[in-house]
């Protein structure tokens, strides 16, 4: 028998999702959409001196494992900078490809292993690091 897809882990985080929020400065922004399912994320940051993220905000349309993604990105995302960014994106799209056994040091991704043999469900988890990696650049442009 096949383990569920979702789990009550994956329904935990996306509902754990925080909401749209106002930041009092906006540094960067970026919309990014998922050809593969047509999640839409929006993204707006705020970056300290040092170019780390002090603050970000999501509008998350997105399946629950987009959701959970969203959730787990900003839990983990401040105090991050673009290269900290980066290199969560390559090591998660590496471990979704099954090129890597982990996901990375970034806390909790290993809860979207469900979605690993899902192809499908690949680019709803990426979105998240993708939008804001998208903002953080448009903030030095």
């Amino acid at each position: 028998m096949n383990a569920p897809l979702y789990t009550t882990e994956i329904l935990r985080l996306a509902a754990s999702l925080p909401g749209p929020m106002t930041l009092d400065r906006i540094d960067g922004s970026a919309e990014q959409r998922s050809p593969t399912c047509g999640s839409t994320i929006r993204t707006v940051v705020k970056l300290g001196d040092d170019g780390r993220i002090e603050a970000l905000s999501q509008e998350v349309q997105a399946c629950a494992f987009g959701q959970a993604s969203a959730s787990l990105l900003a839990a983990g995302a401040v105090g991050r900078s673009f290269e900290d960014i980066s290199e969560a994106l390559s090591t998660l799209e590496a471990w979704l490809r099954g090129d890597r056994d982990d996901a990375g040091t970034w806390p909790n991704l290993a809860a979207l292993a469900p979605a690993r043999s899902r192809k499908s469900r690949h680019g709803a988890i990426l979105l998240p690091f993708k939008a804001l990696a998208a903002a953080m650049k448009s903030a030095h442009a």
